[in-house]
Formats: structure tokens, C-alpha cells, sequence
């Protein structure tokens, strides 16, 4: 793992003869008529705001982790991958091989939900903020006396909006998600979220990272639902060392809270345009993801 897993950083694509559908915070997503081709490119954001400065290999770590993850949970929820590997993409694709290998996920095309499906297991990050303030997140009642970074009695499902690049999601309440997708819906929703969460969970614990929370998309497909975009990533999860656990403060982590803790230490409003990287902090960011994959895919 000490070498770059490939010699070239992907910060944005641009293929001939692909029609592009849209670029999201990190993944550039082509459109090829019943199926996509999501490019996850080495691009990094924080506060949703994308970095001036890429993460070398963060595309392909997020991709083999995502990889990991919908084949450990294909028996919970059917998910839209097809395959991660170029010779089966189509033709159309095949010239591109140099770039997409290894970062780039093959998937069924679906009606997404419109909403996030955060799972917590630990009180941390907005969730910590808002049990502060009134003693629950997103309307769910929570004990009395917890701490930052507390282990919860059980996960519990928590929701959100969808933001467009650039904006922020906004947690919401259970009832404000059923409201959006229909109650039966949001009610399968949150069981499925909160059954692969303590799947992963227990997987991840026995190679020492706690997922202290996540989040999930799904979509629609023939009136099937399926576990979409990315699966428990260093991206969409709060990953910690759990030999290093310590309740009552925030984490060490293999996330990109390392970098988020370091922007906050710079006089930056969290708003366009993003401050430039150091080189020892784009190191550091890109060892945690690596250490991530290393440790739950071997």
C-alpha cells in the first residue's frame, strides 16, 4: 500500500462520445441510456465544499470499498452494481480504459429517493450538536447524560435532505421522510439502512474500525428498490480506530474528519473558493483512506 495504486490523479473527466449526466462532489456520472458509468474521481470536499487540491487513489479506494460492501450486503437489499471491471463495460467505453479502471462502477440506472439514509450507532458530528441543544436527533428521543462520540443503545435512523452541489443537507425528521417518499416506503427504508448498518458494523469491528455512523442512498428500478451510489465509504461514514475509542470527545479517524479538523483550524468561511492543501495534509488524507480499504478488505 505504500505505493500509488495507479501513476495517474483523476480530478475530472471528460469523454468523447459519452453523454455526461452530471458531476456530483467527487463522481463524474455518464449517462448510457439504461445504465450509468460512475467515474469516482480523486476529487475531495469538505463542508460541500470541493478541495482545489485531489487525494491520489481516493477514487479507486472508494470504488473497491464500495465493491466490498454491496456484495457483503446483496442478501439484505439488491443493489445497482454490474460490474467494476472495464472489459465488461460497453464498447463505447473501451478507450477510456486507462482512466477508468479500477475507479469506475457499472450500474443499473434508477428513479433515486429523495432523501438520505443516515444511519447513527454514535452520537458525533450534527447529530452530537442537535442532542445538545434538545436531547434527540431528527425527533429521535435519546438518553439523558451521553457524550460526544457515546455508543447508542441501538442505531437509530435519521434522515435527510438531498442538497445540490455546493449546498448543505438538512437533517429531518422521520415523519418529514415520509412526507417525501410515502410512509411504507420510508418505513423499508429505515429497517434495510439500519439492517446493513449493524451488518457492516460487526464486520468492520472484528478488523478493528468502529462505523460510527453512515449514510445510504437508494433508487427505484421496475418497482424494485435498490441500495445505490456509494456503501459505507470513508466518504459517506464516520470510520474509527477502535483500539483508539475513547467516549467523551471527538475521534481519531480513517474519514475525511482529519481534514475537516484541520480546515477549521484556518481562517476559512467554509464557503467557494477552497483554501489550498498542504502537501503533508493531502499525504496524511490519502494514508487514512488507504488504511480504511487495507483494513476491511485485506
Amino acid at each position: 500500500m505504500e505505493k500509488t495504486m495507479e501513476s495517474k490523479v483523476v480530478i475530472r473527466t471528460d469523454f468523447e462520445g459519452l453523454p455526461l449526466k452530471g458531476r456530483g462532489k467527487v463522481r463524474d456520472i455518464y449517462d448510457l441510456g439504461e445504465t450509468l458509468l460512475i467515474v469516482a474521481t480523486d476529487r475531495i470536499s469538505a463542508f460541500d465544499v470541493v478541495m482545489l487540491n485531489p487525494i491520489p487513489d481516493k477514487g479507486m479506494v472508494l470504488t473497491r470499498i464500495s465493491r466490498f460492501w454491496f456484495e457483503a450486503t446483496k442478501d439484505i437489499v439488491p443493489n445497482h452494481l454490474i460490474s467494476t471491471e472495464v472489459e465488461d463495460f460497453p464498447e463505447a467505453c473501451r478507450p477510456y480504459r486507462e482512466i477508468l479502471a479500477g475507479r469506475t462502477m457499472w450500474v443499473r440506472k434508477t428513479e433515486p429517493l429523495p432523501i438520505e439514509c443516515v444511519v447513527r450507532g454514535y452520537l458525533s458530528g450534527s447529530g452530537w450538536k442537535e442532542y445538545q441543544t434538545r436531547g434527540e436527533v431528527c425527533g429521535v428521543r435519546l438518553s439523558e447524560g451521553l457524550v460526544e462520540s457515546s455508543k447508542l443503545e441501538e442505531p437509530i435512523f435519521t434522515p435527510a435532505t438531498k442538497a445540490e452541489v455546493g449546498a448543505h443537507d438538512e437533517n429531518i425528521s422521520f415523519g418529514q421522510a415520509s412526507e417525501l417518499v410515502g410512509k411504507e416506503r420510508a418505513e423499508q427504508v429505515r429497517e434495510i439502512s439500519i439492517s446493513i448498518y449493524q451488518r457492516a458494523r460487526e464486520t468492520a469491528e472484528k478488523r478493528g474500525i468502529i462505523i460510527a455512523d453512515t449514510k445510504f442512498e437508494f433508487g427505484i428500478s421496475g418497482g424494485k428498490l435498490l441500495l445505490i451510489d456509494e456503501a459505507l465509504t470513508p466518504d459517506s461514514s464516520r470510520f474509527w480506530p477502535k483500539d483508539e475509542y475513547r467516549p467523551g470527545g471527538p475521534q481519531k479517524s480513517f474519514d475525511k474528519q482529519f481534514l475537516r479538523d484541520y480546515l477549521l483550524t484556518l481562517d476559512w468561511d467554509k464557503a467557494p473558493p477552497a483554501p489550498e492543501l498542504p502537501r503533508e495534509i493531502i499525504e496524511k488524507t490519502r494514508e487514512k483512506y488507504l488504511e480504511a480499504l487495507k483494513r476491511l478488505t485485506g
